[in-house]
Parts: structure tokens; C-alpha cells; sequence
């Protein structure tokens, strides 16, 4: 869809086209307008070439005063819809001022680009990298022509050399001193988006009745900062570890796939503009349906992928 700033239908239609888009990895996403769209992934550090068209409505011509493409990286706060943080920025001159009678194509090319960040849609936030190529006119109040092309950025890394397993002695007071009191242990405390969480709860006094206990997995979004600081916490995935009164020494083992689950990489303080926490929630449930918690912050990152032998 072209996109105008001025008070006139277009003249032309503008497309975009990546050159190794039959060969490269796409994923579904949603754009400005709620509908999915497929998109291609690229790393930090990739080239990114393709070619871009400019076609004038037939017995049309389009006088311009240039022809360019941008690179963008973007963080938009929805708390303040409509104001884009552009921390990636790369321009490239297609045309000079002139005249376009007919399809013209212009092929583009930019080399090694550094995209420290991933492609983020969150609740509050997004950050997302897009091609934005500009016919610029101001002839008799007429405006520029733009066209924007989104694509998704995905960065890998290794395993962690140390990976500490968790593993906290906790009591949960209800109101009565020495009422409950559980050890939780987590084999690691990083985890890759497609891992296994392994673990076990020990009861080491009960004297409550507990109906039920679940794990739960939680995203905490934090963006802005100060006065305009906002949270949001979502709950991504739930799992019953146990349905029954525990008894003292009872020991609850826990396994939970993530590979289900749209996780993302925890992000920290990208760009100044917003951070991304996981934790691990275990909830108890009394026969009173009274809910007592206890939470651990996981680390979570984006493990390349090893390629099946055939």
C-alpha cells in the first residue's frame, strides 16, 4: 500500500523486493493495519539487497526531485502511539531529480548491518526494522510517495558457559508462623526458547491444606522510565505439577517444554526504551482457594539452531 502525505491518489505504485526472499525464512506477523503478513528473517551483521519498482499509472509520468531507500530500526511505545525512536539509520540515493515515464527499477544494497536488537511486538512496545523508499515531489502542493516494507530480525546465541541450576529454600507464611515451608529446585537458571525446564518441589512442613500447585511462566514488559514507567506482567503458559494435599517430605517433580510457548529472548534496557523479564511462579491453592506465591527470575535466549543431518 503506498502511503501519501498530501491530498492526491498517487501516480505510481512502489514495491519492494529482497533478493533472496524464495530462499529465506519467513514468519508471520501482523502489520499496521491487524492483517498477517509473511516477512523474512535476517542477523545482525547480514546483507540486505533487493530492488525496488516504480510504476507510473499508465499515461501518468512522475516528476520527482529523488528517488531514496531507508533503513530503519524503530521502538514505537504505544503508550505514546504515533512517536517512533529510530536507532538504526541507513540511507541510499536511487535517483536524481527527473522524470519517470515508465517502470523503472533500482536496485539497492546494504551491506553488513549491524541490528544489535530484535524484532519485538509486545503489549506496550515495539521495535521492528522496516525499507521505507520515498519519491520526494513538492510540485504544486503535491506530496511525497512513500512505501514501507517490513522485515524481522532474529539474533542467535551460544549455549552459556555457566548456567547455575537454582535452588531456594523458601517459607510461605500465611498468617501463621511455621505453616508452610518448600524447598523449589530448577536444574539451570538460562534457558534457550525451546528448552526443557527441569525441577523439584520438596514439601519440608505442611500445615495447610494445599488443593493444587501450579507453575506458571511470566513476561514482565518494563518501558519508559520515571514518571512515565509502566509495567505489565502476562502470564504466557500454566502447568499443574499437582492436584491433592501434599504431605511432609513429599517431593513433586517438575518438566515443562517451552517449545509451545511464543517466548522471546529477555531483553535489557534496549535502547533506554524497554526491558523484558521471564519468571518462574509457583502457585498454591488451599482448599479455601487462597493463592500463595513464590517467584524466580529465568533468563531466556535465542539458541541457534543445529541443522538435521538427512
Amino acid at each position: 500500500m503506498n502511503y501519501i502525505v498530501g491530498a492526491f491518489k498517487p501516480p505510481c505504485d512502489i514495491s519492494i523486493a529482497f533478493s533472496d526472499a524464495s530462499s529465506r525464512k519467513q514468519i508471520a506477523v501482523k502489520n499496521d493495519n491487524g492483517k498477517v503478513v509473511m516477512v523474512p528473517v535476517f542477523q545482525s551483521l547480514e546483507t540486505i539487497s533487493g530492488e525496488v519498482s516504480v510504476a507510473p499509472v499508465p499515461g501518468k509520468r512522475v516528476e520527482h526531485l529523488g528517488v531514496k531507500i531507508e533503513l530503519l530500526g524503530q521502538i514505537e511505545l504505544y503508550l505514546d502511539r504515533g512517536k517512533f525512536y529510530d536507532f538504526t539509520s541507513l540511507v541510499r540515493e536511487l535517483d536524481v531529480p527527473g522524470e519517470i515515464y515508465e517502470r523503472k527499477t533500482y536496485p539497492f544494497e546494504f551491506s553488513t548491518v549491524e541490528m544489535p536488537y530484535e524484532s519485538y511486538n509486545g503489549t506496550n512496545v515495539r521495535l521492528r526494522y522496516i525499507l521505507k523508499v520515498t519519491v520526494s515531489r513538492n510540485y504544486m502542493g503535491m506530496g511525497s510517495i512513500v512505501e514501507y516494507r517490513d522485515f524481522c530480525v532474529r539474533n542467535y546465541s551460544p549455549a552459556p558457559t555457566i548456567n547455575n541450576s537454582i535452588k531456594m529454600c523458601q517459607a510461605m507464611e500465611v498468617g501463621i508462623e511455621d505453616c508452610l515451608h518448600i524447598e523449589f529446585e530448577y536444574s539451570k537458571s538460562k534457558y534457550h526458547l525451546k528448552d526443557v525446564i527441569i525441577g523439584k518441589i520438596y514439601f519440608l512442613l505442611v500445615r495447610i491444606k494445599i488443593k493444587n500447585m501450579e507453575l506458571e511462566i511470566r513476561r514482565r514488559e518494563s518501558t519508559g522510565a520515571g514518571a512515565s514507567a509502566y509495567v505489565e506482567t502476562e502470564t504466557l503458559a500454566k502447568f499443574e505439577l499437582m492436584d491433592g494435599a501434599p504431605v511432609r517430605g513429599e517431593s513433586i517433580p517438575v518438566r515443562l517444554f517451552l517449545t509451545p510457548y511464543e517466548l522471546t529472548p529477555s531483553y535489557r534496557n534496549i535502547n533506554n526504551k524497554f526491558s523484558i523479564k521471564y519468571y518462574l511462579n509457583l502457585v498454591l491453592v488451599d482448599e479455601e482457594d487462597r493463592r500463595y506465591f513464590k517467584q524466580q527470575e529465568i533468563t531466556m535466549y535465542r539458541l541457534q539452531e543445529t541443522p538435521q543431518a538427512s
